[in-house]
């Protein structure tokens, strides 16, 4: 059985443009952004990857024709052996009704009812319909697929399975969470053998969308929403919620059935709708430290009370002691660990393909899981956790023609595997910044050890150094340590946690390691960690130990290869591009050890 799943529309963002006015990545907020693609054969997962690192358009909503190429020429197989197609969403003729019926009702003029009941029967009728994706799919790759061999997954429902599967299909509870899918933003429930079960009385609609109002603040506080709320995370240590906090005292309404409201309705077509709301409670706009981080400390504050709230009525609901959390939300990792800490959850999963970037594979394991022929012992066969390390890897004739193409500006030495871990772990003693490009590209948002930024945290000025001469980005943001999984416990106080290998949490410092590793501390003292195993990522935990035998420091900064606005690289050029347009001062592609000449610009 082969299932490729895909997420992307050619016309999406074409579509918002012109009828929203949104440009960029602000223009991707709604629908397909994190375009990917997935092959999935007898249920074990073989190649995926996201447009972006292909194309080079950060959260590209764009049909994902390259990522399809390559996971078909991974896998070996032509759209001609597919079994099943399967795609992140099911916008039904039903779904378009019901989104008909809410805007009808809603508080808007009759003008904007009437423009917005046009658009989304447009956007029905050219983009998201079933007809509209498969022609979409024919005119970009030739293929029509059979409608026999497609399967429409719910997004919401792709998330879920997306979690599930990666975590090794356990039975679970789960709770997903984003801007919108189909017509709404939370849902929850359970899955027991690979059988999911909704609960629907649980499910929040879009005009209440913790997501989108995220965004909404990203937005406020002046950055790129759908994009930049990593940012508004970021700036919430650097303040206490206010107290009272309007969001939570004004906006926020929480009901006894597990749901929650807002007191003013969000329009999910304007991220300046309330506006004048967030200005009520916190003055008019003011690009300060002081002011965004209050504002960005009360959002969080918000989201962690309405999460929480979700989750103790879904310990009522089920008797499974496993959590998973999925959708864009779920990658607000200020907000999982409290959120799991005050659970009586046994184990919390938020798995590496936790936003949009991860729904592919979650529709072409629920397409898999939903045939005939899929039962327990299938289930059972394919149940171990999957590595994120699922994207393109360069073989070492790739690297020398990358190379080649900087003939001049870069010298590269050759290594051997324990030479590489040797040379990298002293130019680590040093203050120098390290560009790591090694293996398979890792799919989803973080940079987890193949294609990352790395450095020694013991120099407390590390991080305005990689934010300012390599990462291009606001001197506030934090970066991630690196530890070894049998360490994380004695350098952080991991709570009921003993793992964090995808940066999903968050986790206060132990004060007796707060001076040891500065460059990895955020202001209110707690780190966004990676935790590390010889069995996970064998070169990165090796290059980790040499590092501690050499320094004592039982930590490295991880952050993801790209300045900001691009994607993570993915090729060997990728890399020597990156490496020459910022102040990386080594790189290492694959053995060779890379240093720019003196010539170099």
């Amino acid at each position: 059985m082969i299932v490729l799943g895909c997420n992307g529309f050619s016309r999406v963002s074409e579509f918002f443009s012109e009828r929203l006015g949104a440009t960029g990545i602000n223009k991707h907020y709604l629908l397909g952004h994190d375009a990917a693609a997935a092959v999935l054969v007898d249920g074990r997962l073989v190649a995926a990857v996201e447009e972006e690192r292909l194309n080079r358009e950060k959260k590209t909503t764009d049909f994902p024709v390259h990522a399809i190429g390559w996971c078909l020429e991974e896998a070996g197989i032509t759209f001609d052996d597919v079994d099943l197609f399967a795609f992140p969403w099911n916008w039904t003729p039903e779904v378009l009704d019901g989104i008909r019926d809410g805007i009808r009702a809603s508080s808007l003029s009759q003008e904007a009812k009437t423009r917005l009941l046009g658009d989304m029967a447009d956007l029905f009728e050219q983009v998201v319909s079933h007809e509209a994706i498969l022609a979409d799919f024919e005119a970009r790759t030739g293929h029509r697929p059979d409608p026999a061999k497609v399967r429409f997954v719910p997004h919401h429902l792709a998330h879920a399975t997306t979690g599930y599967y990666l975590a090794g299909m356990k039975d679970s509870a789960f709770l997903v969470s984003d801007g919108r899918a189909e017509r709404f933003s939370t849902l929850t429930g359970e899955i027991r053998d690979g059988r999911i079960t909704v609960f629907d009385d649980t499910a929040t609609g879009a005009q209440y969308s913790l997501g989108t109002l995220f965004s909404c603040i990203t937005r406020f506080l002046g950055f790129v929403p759908n994009n930049d709320e990593y940012k508004v995370m970021g700036l919430a240590g650097y303040a206490e919620p206010p107290s009272p906090n309007p969001f939570v005292d004004h906006l926020l309404r929480l009901h006894d059935d597990g749901r929650y409201t807002f007191a003013e309705p969000l329009r999910t077509d304007d991220l300046h709708s309330h506006d004048a709301l967030f200005e009520e409670y916190f003055g008019p706009f003011e690009d300060t430290l002081e002011y965004t981080s209050r504002v960005a400390a009360a959002a969080q504050q918000m989201l962690n009370v309405a999460t929480a709230h979700q989750v103790r009525h879904l310990e009522k609901r089920t008797d499974l002691d496993r959590l998973l959390f999925e959708g864009g939300v779920a990658l607000n990792c200020l907000n999982n660990t409290p959120m799991f800490e005050g659970s009586r959850f046994g184990d919390m999963e938020v798995s590496f393909g936790a936003s949009d970037t991860g729904i592919t594979i979650g529709a072409a394991v629920h397409a898999w899981l939903g045939h005939a022929g899929t039962g327990p012992a299938e289930i059972l066969a394919a149940s171990a956790p999957v590595s994120p390390y699922l994207g393109p890897s360069y073989d070492e004739a790739a690297i020398e023609e990358a190379l080649a193409g900087f003939a001049g500006r870069v010298v590269a030495t050759r290594l051997d595997d324990d030479e590489v871990i040797d040379r990298v772990a002293r130019l680590l003693t040093e203050k120098v910044v390290i560009g790591w490009f090694d293996g398979r590209v890792e799919h989803g948002p973080r940079a987890l050890g193949h294609r990352s930024i790395l450095a020694n945290p013991g120099f407390d000025d590390i991080k305005d150094i990689i934010n300012t001469r390599v990462k291009h980005r606001e001197p506030f943001r934090p970066f991630a340590p690196l530890v070894l999984e049998e360490q994380a416990p004695e350098i952080f106080e991991m709570g009921r946690k003993t793992r964090s290998p995808y940066m999903t949490f968050v986790f206060p410092v132990r004060d007796a390691y707060k001076d040891r590793i500065p460059g990895a501390v955020h202001v209110d003292g707690t780190s966004r960690i990676q935790t590390l195993t010889d069995g996970g990522t064998p070169r990165l935990t090796a290059l980790l130990r040499r590092f501690i035998e050499l320094t004592g420091t039982p930590c490295l900064i991880n952050t993801s290869f790209n300045v900001a606005g691009e994607p993570i690289v993915c090729s060997p050029t990728d890399a020597l591009n990156c490496f020459m347009g910022t102040e990386i001062d080594y790189l290492i592609l694959g053995n060779h050890l890379v240093a720019k000449t003196d010539d170099a610009n």
